[in-house]
């Protein structure tokens, strides 16, 4: 029988890293057990809410957070405040599949605009690979708000 994973990143913001890589991936922030968010509601506030009701200290709001998939396709992204901070290389990264099926010049305007809409939200641009078939279609390597490195595929 096959597994579902979760995919788990260390951070010192789990709650800030969580929005970005939520909104990156049009994937959702969830609520907390039991509870339903209103429209427009930021589920950080309903969450910050029921910790406080079930008496977790204020301190250790924001310790973990969140992101999945509001169809339940893709794996569940989890966060967790570590103290140290990131000091080499990811052995594993995403690939954000933001041109599936394109190629050349399309699938590169498609990679550069997807590109530009993350760096708005706080990812940073790092390198460039041009396509060179037939092995690579070209991608676009990345980091999000804490350094952690990724790739627009």
């Amino acid at each position: 029988m096959s597994r579902t994973i979760q995919v788990t990143f260390d951070a010192h913001d789990p709650e800030a890293l969580s929005r970005f890589w939520a909104d990156a991936m049009a994937y959702v922030i969830p609520p907390p057990p039991g509870r339903e968010l209103a429209p427009g509601q930021d589920p950080f506030e309903a969450w910050h809410a029921f910790l406080a009701e079930v008496g977790v200290p204020e301190s250790e709001w924001g310790s973990a957070a969140a992101a999945q998939d509001p169809v339940g396709a893709g794996p569940r992204l989890f966060f967790q405040r570590v103290p140290e901070a990131k000091s080499t290389k990811n052995r594993v990264h995403l690939d954000l599949r933001a041109a599936p099926g394109l190629v050349g010049e399309e699938r590169m305007a498609a990679l550069e605009a997807e590109c530009e809409r993350l760096v708005a939200l706080g990812a940073t641009r790092v390198e460039r690979h041009e396509p060179a078939p037939p092995m690579n279609a070209g991608h676009i390597v990345m980091t999000d708000p804490e350094g952690n490195e990724f790739c627009l595929d």
